[in-house]
């Protein structure tokens, strides 16, 4: 069966598109056919996107296409694929009015499992309630489980691990602090002079999300 899901976060900033890059890759190197999408109109990540899976990003947006013109979209561009992997933008609820417009909103439209990328940054048991929060808010939003990014030590992973199984959650896994998974100028898109650095950075996150995250567990939890 096909996996497909959304990657989402409780806000920006947790590593999202780092993630994202680093999953794609993870799974190219597989050999597996990996189709990516991007919510919203951004127009910069889809081009990292495509670096690190081999094949263009689509865009599903809610606020200037019609619901039944983003599933076809879906549809069309995941036929054939491994897994269709939706990066979020923003928070998970952030849309245009309230929720809509938003990441929550494409993956209730797609029936897609979401992975939660929380940050570990300055926290630690505390993102229990934030977690339960985020799985029981909107039932018809499924959270799969959830990756922490920018985990600083193992004592902080102890404690994050515990936070996730007691919020009722499945962990994917915990991804360190790495100074050197920084994310280029995202103003004006890529040029030819940074396609090397990320070409670099992109197999930097396929390592660190191979190393730390459970790719089987997630992939077969969010099969559809």
């Amino acid at each position: 069966m096909r996996s497909s899901f959304l990657i989402g976060a409780p806000s920006s900033g947790c590593g999202k598109t780092t993630f994202t890059i680093g999953l794609l890759r993870a799974l190219h190197n597989r050999g597996l056919m990996v189709q990516p999408f991007k919510t919203g109109p951004d127009y910069i990540d889809t081009q990292y996107h495509e670096l690190a899976a081999g094949v263009i990003s689509v865009n599903l947006d809610t606020f200037m296409s019609s619901t039944e013109h983003v599933q076809t979209l879906f549809r069309h561009y995941g036929t054939g694929a491994d897994a269709c992997i939706i990066e979020g933008a923003m928070g998970l609820f952030d849309g245009y009015d309230d929720w809509r417009g938003s990441s929550a909103e494409v993956a209730q439209l797609l029936n897609a499992p979401v992975v939660l990328v929380v940050s570990a940054k300055s926290v630690a048991y505390s993102v229990a309630p934030l977690i339960y929060g985020f799985t029981h808010f909107r039932p018809t939003v499924y959270i799969a489980g959830v990756v922490f990014n920018y985990v600083a030590s193992s004592r902080q992973e102890t404690m994050l691990l515990q936070a996730c199984s007691d919020a009722g959650a499945e962990c994917f896994g915990c991804m360190p602090r790495n100074e050197g998974l920084v994310m280029p100028s995202r103003h004006l898109g890529l040029d030819l002079s940074q396609q090397s650095d990320m070409e670099r950075l992109i197999q930097m996150a396929a390592n660190e999300v191979a190393n730390h995250v459970d790719i089987d567990k997630l992939l077969t939890l969010s099969c559809l």
